[in-house]
């Protein structure tokens, strides 16, 4: 049965819909009420609720009762039931039975099973960025993880033949797709599955296609997936972005002022749809010459990178380094491909792990009953003209009115700041007056 985390996932997928007409902490605080009386443990925890889904009153929550005799499971689901419905705001409710992600003896469906996802897109075609995204995951699987490489680029996928491998793709026995392994690092590709024909397919076979790859291929427990992504921003990214849970995304681009434009525009999107973007990789700016030994540029004004306004990862010059097959060994990796790496860790643990600041107070977990108590506490211990911080899995906004009742009788805020640290955290700061 999946654990705890599953409620993590849950938050995430809530954040998505419209919960206007609906106080999910009411709800969840609701749900947490229902436990099991044999495990002692509330649903959550027992990791029955794989979903909770509001729009315009109506609530929908999805459960797992695979593991139930068919005599509770209507118990269980009129208990879900009559919480909800003591909600203000729940004008109707309906609860889904949903069987769980299938697994297998070392083996989990799903590009969502990897422990993280890292995409390597790019706004144009012929920057390196499948020669990147391919140094990148090689890079990762020198540290004895296990590493998975999805090449999503479906009209033009170069990473079979980037790695010197090919088909067949076999499959388990549920007929999951099964990986090609590259001296241990884990491929799936479109390139595997296809002859040498050309591939012309259309927007809809090319999403159904690629949904499938994501929802059906059967890795080994990664920690780590390195996703090439197609150029620019068509439906292929769109999909990603929709049936994959990204945890960062690295850009590819040239210096030339053209990419660089273009590359902004694909920046919004990933950053509209909360995807944090890592940086970005600057491809081929300059090479050594032979003859003199000394560097030359090779586009015009090269720092128009620093435009984009987000951390540059790694400059890697034009080299014939990059053009050798990349392998996951040591000896594999280029020192660019190396440095990338950790510079792609930093940037992870940076914007995924936010401490709580002195003077402040952590929301996350905490059950929706304990949470005004715990902002009250937290709050009275501020003196006048000190900083007051919030840290919280939810749009932590509201609590503004809820302090300024606090400080009614004694003065005011100076001010209340929101900023959303990653997709699933927020930092409220505020100042008493």
């Amino acid at each position: 049965m999946v654990q705890d985390d599953r409620h993590a996932d849950d938050r995430d997928e809530q954040e998505s819909e419209d919960t206007s007409a609906i106080d999910m902490d009411e709800v969840e605080a609701a749900l947490r009420k229902v436990r099991d009386p044999e495990a002692e443990m509330t649903v959550f925890e027992a990791g029955l609720i794989e979903d909770i889904r509001a729009n315009d009153g109506h609530l929908t929550i999805d459960v797992d009762l695979s593991d139930f005799p068919p005599q509770e499971t209507q118990s269980v689901t009129m208990t879900l039931m009559q919480a909800v419905s003591e909600v203000p705001s729940v004008e109707r409710a309906h609860v889904e039975h949903v069987q769980p992600r299938p697994k297998m003896e070392g083996r989990a469906v799903g590009i969502g099973t990897a422990d993280r996802v890292i995409a390597v897109a790019s706004a144009k075609g012929g920057v390196g960025k499948t020669t990147v995204a391919t140094s990148l995951a090689c890079a990762f699987a020198t540290e004895d993880q296990n590493v998975g490489l999805f090449d999503a680029d479906i009209h033009g996928p170069n990473v079979p033949e980037l790695l010197s491998i090919s088909g067949p793709v076999h499959s388990d026995k549920d007929g999951n797709p099964i990986p090609v392994d590259a001296d241990g690092l884990e491929v799936m590709s479109v390139g595997l599955l296809s002859s040498s024909a050309p591939l012309a397919w259309r927007g809809a076979m090319a999403h159904d296609a690629l949904s499938e790859l994501f929802e059906e291929t059967a890795w080994s427990d990664p920690d780590t997936v390195v996703l090439d992504l197609p150029p620019g921003t068509g439906d292929v990214a769109l999909t990603t972005l929709q049936d994959v849970p990204v945890d960062g995304v690295v850009f590819v681009t040239t210096p030339f002022h053209a990419a660089v434009s273009d590359t902004h525009r694909s920046l919004q999107l990933f950053e509209e749809n909360d995807v944090p973007v890592l940086g970005v990789v600057a491809n081929m700016g300059e090479f050594v010459c032979e003859g003199c030994g000394h560097p030359h540029e090779l586009f015009e004004g090269s720092d128009l990178i620093e435009a984009l306004e987000v951390p540059v990862l790694a400059e890697i010059p034009f080299t014939s380094e990059m053009q050798e097959t990349p392998r996951p060994t040591h000896g594999g990796v280029t020192e660019y491909a190396r440095e990338l790496r950790i510079a792609v860790q930093n940037r992870i643990k940076e914007i995924w792990n936010v401490d709580v600041p002195e003077r402040g107070i952590d929301l996350r977990d905490v059950p929706p009953e304990e949470r005004r108590e715990r902002v009250k506490k937290g709050f009275e211990n501020v003196a006048s003209g000190e900083w007051f911080f919030i840290i919280s899995d939810r749009d932590p906004t509201p609590v503004r009115e809820y302090l300024l009742e606090i400080v009614d009788k004694e003065g005011g805020l100076e001010s209340f700041q929101v900023k959303r640290q990653n997709p699933e955290t927020w930092m409220a700061r505020t100042q008493r007056s």
